[in-house]
């Protein structure tokens, strides 16, 4: 069953960009993770060189302002879109600030391999 947002994947046709994934593990093989604030890791792909970059989540024990903090962590890495399974509010509006687009997958099931692959317009 397709998710109303996965279409949002595939509108990076015509330029390049980095998008942040959250993710359960350090790997390809890793499903989403559906919590963004205090997922596992982010996984970071630039969409130009294909390359992937997994960075450890040091938020994800926050007690309070996980989302936030780790908001300013995938900006600061460049990312204009972030996919995950579902966002907080206060972080909703930090990223219209900041002009990144949210996409919410709600197919937890979904390996970050297969996500890379929507964004590539593979499938």
């Amino acid at each position: 069953m397709h998710n109303e947002h996965e279409q949002d994947l595939k509108t990076i046709n015509g330029y390049d960009m980095k998008v942040a994934i959250t993710s359960l593990g350090n790997s390809l093989d890793s499903k989403l993770d559906s919590r963004f604030g205090r997922c596992s890791y982010f996984v970071v792909f630039d969409t130009e060189s294909q390359s992937t970059e997994f960075i450890p989540n040091p938020n994800k024990e926050n007690i309070e302002g996980a989302g936030p903090a780790s908001a300013q962590l995938v900006a600061s890495k460049g990312a204009k879109k972030v996919v995950s399974g579902e966002f907080g509010t206060k972080v909703k509006s930090l990223f219209d600030s900041l002009q990144i687009q949210l996409i919410v997958l709600s197919d937890a099931d979904k390996k970050i391999s297969e996500i890379i692959d929507l964004l590539n317009h593979k499938n």
